[in-house]
């Protein structure tokens, strides 16, 4: 790789970082007006299936539909898209955007003892001393009392950890029962059709299902734009992984922590304490210490839909 290339790839990989950390900002964004969860990820999940089902059909590909796909697409669906979302647009209710997206660096975090547990690492002192650092980043965030805007809100700190931790396990899924064949895209736009199939029930049972003949609003466009946003920058994450390798790409982590907290501050004007910016440091040294460093399995972990190979 030339130094130009090298170049052109870091640029590719600070917008994707911008991309991805935008999502958080516009999803405080879709929920301030009533919107909740289940119609959000409906139409979230339709918008992507729109989009990523073009990107297959222009790359020649197919939709499988055989048994074990569809108990992938179903698998990758709840534990991808709807467990995690559903906890993340009601945290987004209650927590500061940039809080979110802090908590959202603890994926690798979770995936090293769900790792351990279902025999896909061996244990590692290296990563576990990133673990306890990001142990470390959530005390500083829900133990001092003046680390969040108001005290209350450490009661939903609990809610914002759900999301890592099935964008953990859904890393680990795939490590380790592999992904029938297909590639990410495909497996991406099969969970995304599933998914929309059990959601859209979900919504009309819930009343969230959400009219999309207007009026538009803020919320309605953010949400559009964090569902194109997210399918569009996956799918460069996964020709990223291809040309410039799963460690140079799983970078992208801190991009996306780092710019979502900076979308937060300039877009909704949030603040933070000394105490989080200290635990955005520990969780970045917790990340350094936990990323892998050899190359294994392309993995799909975030609804927001990060991405990264694990060890």
């Amino acid at each position: 790789m030339t130094s130009g290339e090298r170049g052109v790839l870091i640029g590719l990989l600070i917008v994707m970082g911008a991309g991805w950390g935008i999502t958080q900002p516009l999803a405080k964004i879709a929920v301030s007006e009533g919107y909740r969860h289940f119609g959000l990820i409906f139409w979230q999940l339709v918008i992507g299936a729109v989009l990523l089902g073009a990107i297959t059909v222009i790359r020649g590909r197919r939709l499988p539909l055989g048994s074990r796909q569809l108990r992938l697409y179903l698998v990758i669906a709840l534990i991808g898209t709807i467990f995690p979302n559903t906890a993340s647009f009601e945290a987004a209710r209650h927590l500061p955007s940039g809080i979110l997206s802090i908590t959202l660096s603890l994926v690798p975090m979770f995936a090293f003892p769900i790792a351990l547990v279902l025999g896909n690492e061996g244990f590692s002192l290296r990563r576990m001393g990133g673990l306890v650092l990001g142990l470390c980043g959530v005390l500083l965030i829900i133990g001092p009392e003046a680390s969040l805007p108001d005290p209350a809100m450490v009661v939903w700190i609990p809610l914002a950890l759900v999301a890592p931790f099935f964008y953990g396990l859904e890393g680990n899924v795939v490590a380790r029962w592999g992904i029938s064949g297909l590639d990410p895209i495909q497996v991406l736009f099969g969970a995304s059709v599933v998914g929309a199939v059990i959601a859209l029930p979900l919504a009309l049972a819930t009343g969230h299902f959400i009219d999309p003949r207007g009026p538009w609003g803020a919320p309605d466009a953010a949400l559009v734009a964090s569902s194109v946003i997210h399918a569009v920058v996956y799918s460069s994450y996964v020709w990223m992984v291809g040309r410039a390798g799963s460690v140079f790409a799983a970078q992208v982590a801190y991009l996306v922590t780092g710019f979502g907290v900076v979308w937060a501050i300039v877009l909704l004007r949030e603040s933070y304490s000394p105490f989080i910016w200290a635990s955005l440091v520990l969780m970045f040294a917790g990340m350094a210490l936990v990323q892998p460093r050899r190359k294994g399995t392309l993995a799909p972990v975030a609804a927001t839909g990060h991405s990264e190979r694990r060890s």
